[in-house]
């Protein structure tokens, strides 16, 4: 495993990637050219690994950087003495099956003063760490932005540890349209609940102790958020009074802001973020704790005919959750094309089908029955279920936009929670922060045996068997390499193969593990 030390000498391994990739990685959950990028100032611990493995998992190639930016570090802090461990990184990353660490000098990325530098919204710097450290987020942001364009990731990879850097990487990504999504991972914490971090080798064993009062203070507020009281003042009091019993934490604030916007929250409708800063000993740490009054998602993944849309629809009709059938939306812009005689394989053509296609999802009087679907005004639930649908939609959804446009409806949606969606990147692309993701599978033959008899009761021309095992076979292959959203299983998801379980086992356990999960919510 090398370390790169030259924009040049990675863009060549980058170049070189197909020929020098010997991972071990399991090809039916990578796709070949996916790189994952885990960006890191070094000193790597627990909770870089954490990132580490989940871009291992995800993509064919991770690429790790280690560079401490002068940019995000004021006169007063502590670059001088910033903890760099390089052969102990190194070490790690190899462990881990890190294919490059790229690990430039300061003039590497910083020659030619001055330079141009990324200023992020004033609207998401006027709070929490923004006040403090004034010009911290503009290096936090000009370095990101380099490293995303000199790497030019698939995805990147952030840990919530650091939630106001996250949505500003984030709102960086949306602005300048790049072309990486950003992986939100959750925060590491010690057996103690002291949130990881490079910095906590500065607290001797006693300031670690009186660390952990951070963690018991947002647990405090989640106590208090769980009890029923969602305004700031109750919240923020809660945290406060808890905090003051370690006299040795000096606060430098607490704060309950929106997630995304990072805006101050009066009342906690949907999401919000409790957030702290504070100094013990020399050291200055963050932590903090998303309250989430949503009902979560739900999401179900897996390959063509494994049960998932019929599943799905009882699933949600047993929770009370909002059933999305994204299936049956990619299912309509391929009966649209068909209908349109616009030809699959061209991408423009197909953009232009789909930028125009306004597709509604109406709940059926009966709960037993798919949603009546309805494409530009023309109702087209029974249509968009013939063979010659079925056949092309995995081409079309194939499509990048096509997929763009819908994801974007299906994550609008999705921002309130409490819905249920099923599909083939639900999990992994869609809504990755999905609080329960199941991976439904079958055999070949069993969906075959399953889609026969589908057709039958539907008084469809029917296909033998063998046909249905080639044709789902083909769907299998072409959709898990495909290089947009493959199917694949998500890291944290609950494999459930059906062969063998009726419909009413495979529902009850679904519901089993959702009412487990979330007993706190109910």
């Amino acid at each position: 495993m090398p370390i790169i030390r030259t924009v040049s000498g990675l863009r060549h391994f980058l170049r070189c990637l197909p020929g020098n990739l010997n991972t071990g990685a399991s090809p039916s959950s990578t796709v070949i050219g996916q790189i994952g990028l885990v960006p890191t100032m070094g000193a790597l611990h627990a909770g870089h690994l954490s990132l580490i493995q989940r871009a291992r998992q995800e993509n064919q190639c991770v690429i790790v950087s280690i560079f401490v930016n002068p940019l995000q570090f004021a006169a007063h802090e502590d670059l001088a003495e910033y903890p760099q461990t390089l052969n102990q990184d190194q070490a790690l990353c190899q462990a881990q099956g890190v294919n490059a660490i790229f690990a430039p000098s300061t003039d590497t990325l910083l020659s030619d003063a001055p330079f141009t530098q990324v200023i992020p919204p004033a609207s998401l710097t006027e709070y929490l760490c923004g006040p403090h450290r004034p010009d911290h987020f503009t290096g936090v942001a000009t370095i990101v932005l380099k490293l995303l364009n000199i790497v030019q990731p698939t995805r990147a990879y952030f840990g919530q540890k650091d939630a106001q850097q996250l949505a500003i990487i984030q709102r960086l990504v949306q602005d300048f349209n790049l072309d990486v999504t950003i992986v939100p991972c959750k925060l590491i914490r010690d057996a103690a609940g002291l949130a990881l971090s490079s910095r906590n080798q500065y607290l001797n064993p006693q300031e670690a102790q009186q660390a952990t009062i951070l963690h018991h203070s947002l647990q405090a507020a989640r106590h208090t958020f769980q009890g029923g009281s969602c305004d700031r003042n109750a919240v923020l009091t809660t945290v406060a009074q808890t905090l003051a019993k370690e006299p040795q934490v000096e606060v430098e604030y607490i704060d309950l802001v929106d997630p995304a916007t990072l805006q101050p929250l009066e009342q906690i409708t949907t999401q919000g973020l409790v957030a702290i800063a504070a100094r013990v000993g020399s050291a200055r740490l963050i932590d903090n704790l998303i309250l989430d009054a949503r009902l979560p998602i739900l999401a179900i993944d897996g390959p063509a005919g494994a049960g998932k849309s019929t599943v799905t629809r009882r699933c949600a009709q047993a929770l009370g959750l909002q059933y999305l059938d994204t299936g049956a939306m990619y299912r309509a812009v391929a009966w649209l094309a068909l209908d349109q005689q616009v030809e699959v394989s061209d991408p423009f053509a197909i953009a232009d089908l789909v930028e125009d296609c306004q597709i509604e999802l109406k709940p059926h009087s009966d709960p037993q029955q798919p949603p009546q679907v309805w494409v530009n005004q023309q109702e087209v639930t029974q249509a968009i279920r013939t063979p010659d649908v079925t056949a092309l939609v995995s081409a079309v959804a194939a499509q990048p936009p096509v997929r763009e446009a819908l994801v974007k409806q299906q994550q609008r949606l999705g921002r309130q929670g409490g819905l249920i969606a099923e599909g083939r990147d639900i999990g992994t692309h869609v809504f990755p922060e999905a609080g329960l993701k199941i991976f439904l599978t079958a055999s070949i033959e069993e969906r075959a045996r399953r889609r026969h008899q589908d057709q039958k009761n539907q008084n469809l021309p029917p296909q033998t068997q063998a046909e249905l095992e080639d044709l789902i076979a083909s769907r299998d292959q072409q959709d898990s390499q495909r290089e947009f959203a493959p199917l694949r299983k998500a890291y944290d998801a609950v494999e459930i193969n059906t062969d063998g379980m009726t419909i009413e086992q495979v529902i009850h356990h679904i519901t089993a593990l959702y009412q487990e999960r979330f007993s706190d919510r109910s």
